[in-house]
C-alpha cells in the first residue's frame, strides 16, 4: 500500500508518493509557473481581419489573444474544400468561447482554438468531435482495437462527443474507463452550463491544480490514504472527490500536527538526496550520477564494501543493492530519456542475469514507460525512461552563474596566464601609459606570491608597469584589464 503526502503553501503545492515508508515521486507545482495552456475563456471578440483571416479576441488577460480561421472548428469547409472565410463566422463583440493552446511569449498574446478537449485520467474528452481516436505510443493494433472497442461498448447511447485513448489506458479496467467517461461528461455540462450565464471575459475552467490532479491521476486501489496539511486544500478535495470520485473520499485526511508533514516522513532529506550526484548506498558502496542534455548516466562503485567471502561476492552485493537504488532514484528525479548504468564489472554470467532480473523488478513499480536492453557488449546497462515532465534537478535548480553548469572552475593559475597573454595582446594593441589587473582574490593573492615573477617578467618586457586591484565581487574566473 501506498500514502500520499501534500504540503501546501501560497507560492507552491509538493506532493510525495510513499511507498514502504520513503519517497519514491516527487511532484511540485508553483504558482507562479502555472501557464494558461488548457484554460477555457468565453472571450469577446474585439477586432475580425478578414485580410489575416484571424481575429484578436479579449479573455481578460493584458494583451487580447489571436485566433486563427484554422483554428475554429465551425469553419466548415465549402463545396471547394476551403475553409469558410472568419468574417462570416465572427463578428466584433461576439461572446466566444476559446481554448488557449499556446501561452502568450514576450510580445505576442496567447494562441487560441474553439475546438475544445478536456483530459482526464485515460481519456481526452473532444466535445466537438465524434471519432475515437487512440495515443500513437500505443503501438500494438490488437490492444489499439480492443481499446477502441472497449470504450464504444462504455459510452451512453446518447454520446455525440469524441475521445482520444491516452497511453496510460492501457490495462485500465471496464470501471476506470466508465469512471472517466462519466467525469468528463460532467465536466463539459458544468463548463457548458456556466457558458450561458457568464459574462464575457470569464475563466469557465482551468486544469486541476496538483492537489486535485493527485486525485485524478495518482490514486489507485492500492492508496492507503491521502495526507495534506492545509484545511483548505482538504477541503477543495473533498468537494471534488465527493462529485468525480465518491469512492476516495475517506481516504482524504487533514494533518494539523505540529511538525511539518513532510520533516516527520523524512521526504526533505529525501528532496536533497534526490539533487545530490552522490547516492550513498547502505553497504558502503554508492552511485555517481550525471544528468547531460541527451542522456543520464550512473555509475556504481563500491567505495568501502568489503563484506562477503570474496571479491565477487561483493560486487554481486553492491550491484543489487545498486539496482534498487537506481530504480528509485529514477522516479525519484523523474529522469527521462536515455539512461546509461556502468554497475561494477561482473565476470560470473549467473551474477549479471540477476543484477538485471532485480533492476527491472525494482523498476516494475515505476509508472512511467520503461524498456531496458540488457548489457551491451561494453558491459553497460541501456535502457530509455518517458519523459513526462522536467525532472526534479530542472524544477528546483538552475546553472551555476560562477561554473556556468560545468561543474568544474578553471584554477587561479591558470587564470593568471590567461592575464598576462591578454596583457602581452593588449600592449601590442593598445600604448597605455599603465595596465591595472582587476581580478578576484585568489588570482590576486598568486600574483603577489608564486606568479610575481611571471607579472614582473611581462612587465619588463613591454615596458609598462602593472598595478593589480582586488575585486571581492569576481568570481575566480573573472577579470578585466583597464589601460590607464
Amino acid at each position: 500500500m501506498n500514502e500520499i503526502l501534500i504540503n501546501v503553501t501560497p507560492q507552491e503545492t509538493r506532493v510525495a508518493v510513499m511507498e514502504q515508508g520513503a519517497a519514491q515521486e516527487l511532484h511540485i507545482e508553483r504558482e507562479s509557473a502555472r501557464g494558461l495552456v488548457g484554460n477555457i475563456y468565453l472571450g469577446k471578440v474585439c477586432r475580425v481581419l478578414p485580410g489575416m483571416q484571424s481575429a484578436f479576441v479579449d479573455i481578460g488577460l493584458d494583451r487580447a489573444a489571436f485566433l486563427h480561421v484554422a483554428d475554429i472548428w465551425q469553419a466548415a469547409a465549402n463545396g471547394n474544400g476551403s475553409p469558410k472565410p472568419i468574417e462570416r463566422l465572427l463578428h466584433e463583440g461576439q461572446p466566444l468561447m476559446v481554448q488557449v493552446f499556446k501561452d502568450p511569449i514576450g510580445t505576442k498574446g496567447a494562441r487560441l482554438s474553439t475546438q475544445v478537449s478536456i483530459a482526464g485520467r485515460f481519456l481526452v474528452y473532444l466535445p466537438q468531435e465524434s471519432h475515437i481516436g487512440i495515443s500513437q505510443r500505443i503501438g500494438d493494433e490488437s490492444e489499439r482495437d480492443m481499446l477502441r472497442n472497449k470504450l464504444q461498448e462504455l459510452l451512453p447511447p446518447e454520446e455525440k462527443g469524441g475521445y482520444i485513448i491516452r497511453t496510460v489506458a492501457e490495462g485500465a479496467s471496464d470501471e476506470e474507463l466508465a469512471a472517466d467517461i462519466e467525469y468528463l461528461r460532467k465536466l463539459w455540462s458544468n463548463i457548458t452550463d456556466a457558458a450561458r450565464t457568464a459574462p464575457p471575459k470569464t475563466l469557465l475552467y482551468q486544469d486541476l491544480g496538483l492537489s486535485l490532479r493527485v486525485l485524478r491521476d495518482f490514486i489507485t486501489d492500492d492508496t492507503a490514504k491521502v495526507r495534506v496539511d492545509s484545511r483548505e486544500t482538504f477541503a477543495k478535495m473533498q468537494e471534488f472527490a465527493r462529485l468525480y470520485m465518491n469512492n476516495v473520499v475517506n481516504k482524504i485526511e487533514h494533518y494539523a500536527g505540529e511538525r511539518p508533514l513532510f520533516d516527520l516522513n523524512g521526504v526533505e532529506e529525501e528532496i536533497e538526496r534526490g539533487l545530490s550526484r552522490k547516492v550513498e548506498l547502505k553497504s558502503g558502496g554508492y552511485l555517481i550520477m550525471d544528468q547531460t542534455e541527451a542522456l543520464t548516466t550512473i555509475d556504481v562503485n563500491t567505495g568501502g564494501f568489503v563484506g562477503g567471502r570474496n571479491f565477487d561476492d561483493t560486487i554481486f552485493k553492491t550491484n543489487l543493492e545498486a539496482a534498487q537504488a537506481i530504480a528509485h532514484q529514477l522516479r525519484l528525479r523523474n529522469l527521462g530519456g536515455i539512461i546509461i548504468i556502468d554497475f561494477i564489472d561482473m565476470d560470473n554470467p549467473e551474477h549479471r542475469s540477476h543484477v538485471l532480473e532485480e533492476l527491472k523488478r525494482a523498476l516494475a513499480k515505476d509508472r512511467t514507460r520503461i524498456t531496458v536492453n540488457g548489457f551491451s557488449a561494453l558491459g553497460l546497462v541501456e535502457m530509455t525512461r518517458k519523459r513526462t515532465r522536467e525532472s526534479l534537478e530542472h524544477v528546483l535548480c538552475e546553472p551555476c552563474p560562477i561554473c556556468q553548469g560545468r561543474g568544474v572552475l578553471k584554477t587561479a593559475q591558470t587564470v593568471c596566464y590567461e592575464i598576462l597573454r591578454e596583457l602581452l595582446r593588449e600592449a601590442r594593441q593598445f600604448n597605455a601609459r599603465e595596465y591595472r589587473i582587476l581580478a578576484s582574490q585568489q588570482v590576486i593573492d598568486l600574483f603577489l606570491d608564486e606568479e610575481s615573477q611571471s607579472l614582473a617578467q611581462l612587465s619588463e618586457f613591454i615596458g609598462k608597469s602593472v598595478s593589480l586591484q582586488v575585486e571581492s565581487t569576481y568570481t575566480q574566473e573573472r577579470y578585466d584589464i583597464v589601460l590607464m
